[in-house]
């Protein structure tokens, strides 16, 4: 497990930690100065498709009356989801468009059909994790804040269960989400009592997700009349998808084999900005594919760029991923990219192999990487 108490994160001298810094610096900057009409036309484009395929699939599942009607209206009612929680919720809540100054599009009004309220999630997602990232006991994104994450932390019998807590929390995503944005794992963990402040929080929240609940599970199949049942069992599918999708893609962006984490037994105030770069690069993983891909992982396929700099628009991220692996390649450093499936059952290989002890299960990374992984966890002399 890497220190980031080190001073020379990834083996490199403050020099080139440094350089680092200057040349992503400069690629967030071009971006910066030539964001326009294209990037604001395209994240419109994006929430028009996303409504359409929502109001067509209700309107599929509520007009149709047979098995491919259902098909169709479930599987446009899935890619809204997906839609609205990927690429355009969880990027708008980044402020990536706040630029735009369209008050339609803001992070600071936008509503999106996620159980988390949004400035909830905005205080555990942009200020906690994009902080904290990977650092183990201060980022609840690494392991959902419940799972054994890296083989330094001392195994318990009860990381055993860990595979199947990994499985349930897929299908629960959206609702597991905001009990984490919450907090309430360290309370519960430490027998601590809610403050007043946790209660009122958490309140709203299960008001939030009882309403999510029953817009999903009440209201639309009361809508649909005879057809409830069938409309009932398409919002149940699409939930489900999407929680298990987003899962699926987070698992890819943090918890791969290559990945690193990180121990800070005290918050580094002098972290420099060159410092917090590497420790994005080494904490992060993309999933290479075709664009479509990157469209519904709400281009967090491009996951390292994001964690790099979280507030470009997520349009962009393809467009820059080859200069920043030029940063990764000039300083010796593993740019940790691998197909979908390959990355997801890589992902899933490290949660069986840490939920036993330590040496029970083979640890698995692609060859070409291990001596750069070697590099890095190197302690410079």
């Amino acid at each position: 497990m890497t220190s980031v108490i080190d001073r020379r994160p990834g083996g490199l001298t403050p020099a080139e930690v440094e350089l680092l810094g200057q040349e992503l610096d400069a690629i967030r900057q071009a971006v910066l100065d030539d964001r326009g009409a294209r990037d604001a036309a395209y994240i419109r484009r994006v929430i028009r498709v996303q409504r359409t395929l929502e109001i067509g699939g209700r309107a599929v599942l509520l007009l149709g009356r047979n098995k491919g009607a259902w098909v169709v209206g479930t599987t446009a009612l899935s890619l809204a989801k997906i839609l609205d929680n990927m690429e355009i919720g969880h990027n708008v809540l980044h402020g990536q468009w706040d630029w735009m100054r369209d008050p339609r599009i803001h992070s600071s009004t936008w509503e999106w059909d996620h159980a988390s309220p949004p400035k909830q999630w905005q205080r555990a997602h942009n200020q906690v994790h994009h902080t904290y990232t990977n650092i183990i006991g201060m980022d609840n994104d690494l392991g959902y804040g419940i799972m054994r994450v890296d083989e330094a932390q001392e195994w318990r019998p009860r990381y055993l269960v860990q595979p199947l807590w990994n499985a349930v929390t897929a299908c629960i995503f959206e609702w597991g989400i905001a009990m984490y944005d919450l907090d309430l794992g360290d309370h519960i963990r430490g027998g601590r009592k809610l403050s007043p402040e946790k209660r009122a929080e958490a309140l709203v929240t299960l008001r939030r997700a009882l309403r999510q609940a029953a817009k999903d599970f009440v209201v639309w199949p009361a809508l649909s009349g005879p057809g409830w049942r069938a409309t009932l069992a398409a919002d149940a599918t699409a939930v489900l998808v999407r929680n298990v999708w987003s899962h699926s893609v987070i698992m890819c962006g943090h918890f791969p084999e290559g990945v690193e984490a990180f121990e800070l037994p005290e918050l580094d105030e002098d972290e420099s900005r060159g410092e917090w770069y590497v420790r994005q690069m080494l904490g992060s993983a993309n999933i290479a594919g075709p664009p479509t891909l990157h469209l519904l992982t709400g281009n967090l396929s491009h996951q390292i760029e994001h964690h790099l700099f979280p507030d470009l628009p997520s349009n962009r991220y393809g467009e820059i991923a080859p200069r920043v692996r030029e940063v990764f390649d000039k300083f010796d450093l593993a740019y940790c990219s691998r197909p979908l499936v390959r990355q997801v059952a890589s992902a899933w290989h490290k949660v069986v192999r840490l939920s036993l002890p330590n040496g029970w299960l083979a640890e698995t990374r692609p060859r070409n990487l291990l001596p750069q992984l070697r590099k890095l966890t190197a302690r410079p002399a």
